[in-house]
């Protein structure tokens, strides 16, 4: 008798949850890539550990599975198409600026990395960090993971 009590109220508390969430992001839709921006980086902390065995130093760093940069502007991508529509000119500057984003994320950001590991080896006095770029796994990885998270908060704002 107590477990189904407590259960309903449980399910009462999702219910009001699930409403609240449906009326902020129905207003709110925009905020759906920072979401997806966090939660990525959330992700990050679980895919180290279990990839190395140790767990992320802190949230909002270069590296890694997934690539948030990748998430984020594939979120904000989405949502120009659900706002915009796919031929509007907001949809065409989301794009340009996302596949920008990607590029930079898998050559130009993991170049200077792999020249700070070069750079690290060659010298002493100073450790250059050189998890700054992505694979292309990472990368694709990011944009998977913003897709699916970004689908999951429009179908709960009410759109697709």
């Amino acid at each position: 008798m107590i477990l189904a009590k407590e259960l309903q109220s449980f399910f009462t508390f999702l219910f009001s949850f699930f409403t609240l969430l449906h009326a902020f992001l129905s207003t709110y839709i925009f905020i759906i890539p920072l979401i997806v921006g966090l939660l990525s980086e959330m992700l990050k902390i679980f895919t180290e550990g279990i990839e190395r065995g140790t767990w992320h130093e802190g949230l909002f760093r270069p590296g890694g599975m997934p690539s948030t940069h990748s998430a984020l502007v594939t979120s904000l991508l989405i949502v120009v198409a659900e706002k915009s529509g796919l031929d509007s000119v907001s949809f065409a500057i989301a794009f340009v600026f996302a596949c920008l984003v990607w590029y930079d994320a898998m050559s130009s950001r993991r170049a200077i990395g792999q020249q700070a590991e070069l750079l690290n080896r060659l010298q002493k006095w100073v450790h250059l960090s050189e998890r700054l770029g992505h694979s292309f796994k990472e990368v694709v990885g990011g944009i998977v993971f913003g897709a699916v998270v970004t689908a999951l908060g429009i179908w709960v704002s009410g759109g697709f």
